[in-house]
């Protein structure tokens, strides 16, 4: 992976201390992989993220992870090869705790990874799970749109945009950190801006803006006539705006997630459950689990017969599990049911945040220029930390710090704004 950033405002030492001080971790992925294992890398990711504090190892079919990221499912060298980048790939960060004290780590991408049984286990060190959680560092790259691209170069800048939709702009790198972030540092080539500009910027922003669900626009800094520095405005793909997105409306209208659903399988795990055996395999256990009569925990047989391969008679049947291994399996169904609630809790919490953030947009809009003047002072006369103040003047009413503070002051300007 590119030099890449996880919430990336800004690397450091490169900015002004300003900008420095903001509560936000730069984590730089050391290493040029290729568009694959990149992909592979974030898919690793996506599938420990609920898990990733509280698990020491992650596990995922090799043959499904395989597919999601477009190796073919027997191509065993390549994916450990790949698996061997990740773990050779440094990870590395420099950034401010909550108390302003300074903190520098560095961590192997993956502290481990193995294949046995058809099964990929995984791990990361504890202190980058930790960075990597943060749900301020790291935004999630939905592994639908990712397949879309076919240029390392192109996804690359997608993951350094995406991270700052919300804001609608990343902000100026300087060019030597926007090489670095597209992997083509040290390339005497690409010290020139004309070839940088011709083979990566322009064929990488054509790619994200018929790639994804973001449209991307970058703008140039000069000193004199040399261009020193590079942003990119970012807004939302009107004409993808449900682009692949999520395809769980699509899994939601199978006929074995209503079953899965209808059997007290919480829908996270339904989906999960057929993204990872599919549909077919899912109906056959469906069927067996619902064969055996009244089972006390449908859930926890059903997670049990779906990793153990449970057969119907005839069929090579393995021994009845026992009361303990049925025990087990319902506990660890209700295991994850807490994460799943927990999880759509916090996806409930992005969502309501990101409606009233939109409604403040709309009555900035309705202002004055002289009211919006005396609105931004109003609000940061309001603000007693200077982190909090110096993130509303880089983000303005988009400032997620201070959403708390912005909502309550909005209701008292337009009571029942947010209803």
């Amino acid at each position: 992976m590119p030099d890449t950033q996880l919430d990336m405002d800004h690397l450091s030492g490169a900015l002004r201390r300003e900008t420095v001080k903001k509560n936000v971790a730069a984590i730089h992925i050391s290493g040029k992989l290729s568009l694959l294992q990149r992909k592979l890398s974030n898919v690793l990711l996506l599938n420990a993220y609920d898990a990733l504090t509280s698990a020491t190892t992650h596990t995922i079919d090799a043959r499904t992870l395989a597919m999601m990221v477009g190796y073919n499912s027997n191509d065993f060298d390549t994916l450990r090869a790949s698996l061997r980048a990740l773990a050779e790939t440094v990870a590395e960060w420099d950034m401010l705790d909550e108390q302003g004290k300074q903190e520098w780590g560095v961590s192997s991408l993956l502290s481990f990874a193995k294949l046995k049984n058809g099964v990929c286990e995984y791990a990361y060190s504890p202190a980058l799970a930790q960075k990597l959680y943060d749900p301020k560092i790291y935004a999630l790259i939905n592994v639908h749109i990712q397949r879309n691209f076919s240029s390392g170069h192109g996804l690359a800048l997608y993951e350094n945009c995406y991270r700052f939709v919300r804001t609608g702009s990343t902000g100026w790198w300087a060019l030597d950190v926007f090489r670095k972030l597209m992997g083509v540092d040290g390339s005497d080539y690409y010290a020139s801006f004309k070839h940088l500009n011709a083979k990566i910027i322009k064929t990488a922003v054509a790619e994200v803006n018929k790639s994804s669900d973001i449209l991307i626009e970058p703008e140039f800094r000069k000193k004199g006539r040399s261009v020193t520095d590079i942003r990119f405005r970012i807004k939302g793909n009107p004409q993808k705006a449900m682009f692949e997105i999520d395809d769980s409306d699509g899994v939601r209208n199978l006929d074995v997630y209503k079953t899965l659903r209808k059997q007290g399988v919480s829908d996270r795990l339904a989906r999960q459950w057929i993204a990872e055996h599919g549909e077919d395999y899912v109906q056959q256990k469906l069927d067996y689990v619902t064969g055996q009569g009244d089972v006390k925990s449908t859930v926890g047989y059903l997670s049990a017969a779906l990793r153990d391969d449970y057969q119907a008679p005839g069929k090579e049947t393995p021994p009845e599990p026992s009361a303990e291994a049925i025990a087990a399996a319902r506990q660890r169904a209700e295991e994850k049911a807490k994460e799943d609630q927990a999880f759509d809790a916090r996806a409930a919490e992005r969502t309501e945040r990101a409606r009233k953030l939109s409604i403040v947009e709309e009555l900035v809009s309705r202002r004055n220029p002289t009211q919006r003047d005396a609105d931004k002072r109003l609000f940061m006369a309001g603000l007693n930390d200077e982190l909090d103040r110096e993130h509303f003047r880089a983000h303005g009413w988009r400032s997620g710090l201070n959403a708390s503070a912005i909502f309550d002051f909005w209701e008292e300007l337009e009571p029942d704004a947010f209803q």
